[in-house]
């Protein structure tokens, strides 16, 4: 989708009369339901004049321009695609223009560039656009090598030789840099990927029109890098259920490709269960059998560190296959073969937020009707009991009742194993049972366990939160052995502070008596010395700032400390949640009915993060008294 598109000759005489910047601004609040920035505005009025009487000079006034191209399931746009035909090849061109109104920037050690107004690093001009036309080339099967020509090209239109340093990068079809002095060099250039001739128009029309209606879905050889990236970090083995679940999914794709079938498999589990090794056995799988194959979660920390964890920061192309459930409004049905919905309990009401573009925000529906008609086959992963905020609608009831509505057959698992909390089903079972998830009443860890003298999970109430981290260190200093300590949202969360060595420090929110730390750091404000909270569970540096829901969901660690706050207190033998003492603004704004369950649940998220033991500490006495009594 382009915000305007046309040919060069329109565009160049529109720019001309001052037109083409307010006809950009008028489509950005068609398309995106916003305004523009003044910056953006300044860019198009700046800069694509000077592009357009490039191509003016090349003698392509014929070919299709497309301004502000949106990426297939990205919020990305990029400035210009020139479409035409390859004057030798023959075949489809499209050249991917990356615009900068720079007069000088230098180029750090590390590859990425300080210019002077931005005040932070950015990216290297070739390696954005080069990333660009790599993403295009990716999720538009037509654009292939060996089917289209793909070119990118960074022009830097203000810039001349003096005051410059960014001589340090890769030439490639998809990366090649212009400053304003070397506009020669561009308009031959344009000249060697475009056809002059004017009878090409019609070509070059059509050429747009395919890439503009070509349907999005990830490529051949994206899946097989994405496949042998996964391959090499599999290090599991699939059992029991796992395997039943596996055996659906792959006979589910089969079918529908013979009788042209749409299935959807619901996936069961608690923590540990082995809901994502499935999924990512599912995907390396699929993938290197040539489906067309994504992941999707609905957690920011959960897929930024799959991302660069299970495909390695090596191979930032396979990361791509990795995508939120917001990322299909307006696709096509069956654009995939699968979909893998892990941590589905996470799925929304709606994919539309406030960010959300017009015209997607007209053809969005509930978020789970979404994920349905986007593959053949739908796989959702999902345990009911770690639904932790309002407006998450992922339980089979509400998944099975949308695949029924699209005439979709559905497929239930039940994953009965234990692999997270030291395979301990007694501990699932115990916690489940002390924060009243389970019908039976809570029982001590020392009676539920008695009967198997071979149980090795650790658990333990502490008196404070200092014996709490004092019992993590002991546990995991000198070993390989992971901790971290997590609690209730009930304490705020402070962006970082300035100190006086200029650098950005983290607060200490989470104060009980003389003991205080910070929360994790926010994912938009570095800090140094931390990890973003994307990476708190799984960068050595998280282990000294407290981590919440958010940032546990998920993921695992060898020891796991947990504070219970205000907002979830025992009372004559009874849990009480107090919203008052939430800091979780959404959560805070539940019914009467959804916020007792929404709290416990995070807790008992927050409790079953622990793969070897846990250590609990309430702020409030009472419930304190109770939790060291149901741990002995």
């Amino acid at each position: 989708m382009a915000l305007v598109r046309h040919n060069a000759a329109t565009l160049r005489s529109r720019a001309e009369a001052r037109e083409l910047d307010d006809l950009l601004v008028r489509q950005a609040r068609i398309v995106f339901d916003s305004a523009v920035g003044a910056s953006e505005v300044r860019s198009w009025r700046e800069s694509l004049p000077a592009l357009l009487a490039d191509v003016h000079d090349a003698g392509l006034d014929h070919v299709e321009v497309l301004l502000e191209h949106k990426l297939p399931f990205s919020p990305k746009r990029v400035d210009a695609i020139l479409c035409g035909v390859h004057p030798t090849t023959r075949r489809p061109s499209y050249v991917v223009v990356e615009l900068k109104q720079w007069t000088n920037a230098v180029q750090r050690e590390d590859g990425l560039v300080d210019v002077p107004q931005y005040g932070r690093p950015v990216l290297h001009p070739v390696d954005q656009v080069r990333g660009y036309c790599d993403y295009l080339v990716d999720f538009v099967p037509a654009l292939g090598p060996e089917h289209s020509d793909v070119h990118g090209i960074a022009y830097l239109h203000n810039a001349s030789a003096s005051g410059w340093n960014l001589s340090h990068f890769e030439v490639d079809a998809h990366g090649r840099l212009f400053r304003g002095d070397q506009r020669g060099g561009l308009v031959d250039e344009l000249r060697r990927l475009l056809d002059t001739d004017p009878t090409t128009a019609d070509d070059a029309r059509r050429v747009a029109d395919d890439l503009l209606n070509a349907a999005p879905r990830p490529s051949k050889p994206l899946l097989s890098v994405a496949a042998e990236e996964v391959r090499k970090r599999e290090q599991f083995v699939l059992v029991d259920e796992q395997k039943v679940a596996y055996t659906l999914v792959e006979h589910a794709v089969d079918l529908a490709h013979r009788q042209n079938t749409k299935t959807a498999v619901i996936v069961l589990g608690g923590p540990g269960s082995g809901k994502s090794v499935l999924a990512l056995s599912l995907l390396g799988d699929l993938s290197r059998k040539g489906r067309e194959v994504m992941h999707a979660t609905g957690s920011s920390a959960f897929t930024q560190t799959l991302r660069k964890i299970v495909v390695g920061s090596r191979s930032t192309r396979s990361q791509k296959v990795f995508q939120y459930f917001n990322s299909f409004i307006g696709l096509e049905p069956n654009t995939l073969d699968v979909v893998i919905c892990d941590e589905a309990h996470r799925i929304r009401e709606t994919s539309v937020n406030r960010f959300t573009k017009a015209a997607a925000r007209a053809k969005a529906r509930p978020q789970v009707d979404e994920l349905i008609a986007i593959a053949r086959v739908p796989v959702f992963l999902l345990d009911e009991h770690q639904v932790v905020r309002p407006g998450e609608m992922g339980t089979e009831a509400e998944i099975t009742a949308a695949a029924e509505r699209a005439g979709c057959r559905v497929e239930v698992v039940r994953l009965a194993g234990q692999y997270r909390c030291g395979g301990s089903e007694f501990y699932e079972q115990w916690v489940r049972r002390l924060l009243g998830l389970d019908p039976r009443p809570p029982i001590r860890w020392s009676e539920l366990v008695a009967a198997d003298p071979d149980e090795s999970y650790s658990v333990a109430a502490l008196p404070s939160p200092a014996a709490l981290e004092g019992w993590l260190l002991g546990r995991s200093s000198g070993t390989a052995d992971t901790a971290r300590l997590a609690a209730g949202y009930c304490w705020r969360w402070s962006d970082p502070v300035t100190g006086d060595d200029g650098a950005r420090h983290l607060v200490d929110d989470v104060v009980i008596g003389g003991w205080s730390r910070p929360w994790n750091a926010k994912p938009e404000k570095a800090v140094r010395d931390a990890p973003p909270s994307h990476f708190w569970a799984s960068d050595s540096r998280g282990f000294g700032q407290v981590g919440c829901i958010y940032t546990a969901q998920g993921f695992e660690y060898d020891w796991s400390g947990v504070v219970m706050g205000p907002d979830l207190v025992r009372r004559n033998g009874v849990w009480v949640a107090d919203r008052t003492s939430s800091y979780d603004g959404p959560v805070k704004k539940a019914g009467d009915d959804e916020f007792p369950a929404l709290v416990r649940n995070t807790y008992k998220v927050l409790l079953t993060r622990g793969m070897k033991g846990t250590a609990v500490f309430s702020t409030d006495p009472e419930t304190q008294q109770f939790l060291e009594d149901m741990c002995r």
